[in-house]
C-alpha cells in the first residue's frame, strides 16, 4: 500500500516562502505521478501542481500559482517537494499530496493515494 506523508507546513508571513515535502513509501515511487492539492474550509479541494513519473516531462500548474510555486521530485529519496514563494493570504489552506501511476493530472478523482495534509497559514 502506497503511503504519503506531508511535512513542512506552518506559519509564514505574507510574501514569504515555504517548502513542503511529501515522503512516499510502500510503492514504486519512480512510476508515480505526484500532485499537490489544497483545501480551505467550506471549499472543494483544488489542484495546485503535479509532476509526472518521467524525469524531464513537464510539470503542470494551476494558473494561480504559476511563477510562484515549483514542484520537483527526488526519485532516490522517494520525496516530492513543492517550493512556494510570494505567499499570499489566499494561499492559506491545508495542502495535500497525492499519487497516481504515470501521467500527471489536474483531476482530483484520478489520484489513488492521498496524504493526511499539512496546514499552511499566511499572516499579513
Amino acid at each position: 500500500q502506497v503511503r504519503l506523508v506531508e511535512s513542512g507546513g506552518g506559519l509564514v508571513q505574507d510574501g514569504g516562502s515555504l517548502r513542503l515535502s511529501c515522503a512516499v513509501s510502500g510503492g514504486p515511487f519512480s512510476n508515480l505521478a505526484m500532485g499537490w492539492f489544497r483545501q480551505t474550509s467550506g471549499k472543494e479541494r483544488e489542484f495546485v501542481a503535479a509532476i509526472p513519473w518521467s524525469i524531464g516531462s513537464p510539470e503542470i500548474y494551476a494558473d494561480f500559482v504559476k511563477g510562484r510555486f515549483t514542484i520537483s521530485r527526488d526519485n532516490a529519496k522517494s520525496i516530492v517537494y513543492r517550493q512556494m514563494s510570494i505567499l499570499k493570504a489566499d494561499d492559506w489552506a491545508v495542502y495535500y499530496c497525492a499519487a497516481r501511476y504515470f501521467a500527471a493530472s489536474r483531476r482530483r478523482d484520478e489520484y489513488m493515494y492521498w496524504g493526511q495534509g499539512t496546514q499552511v497559514t499566511v499572516s499579513s
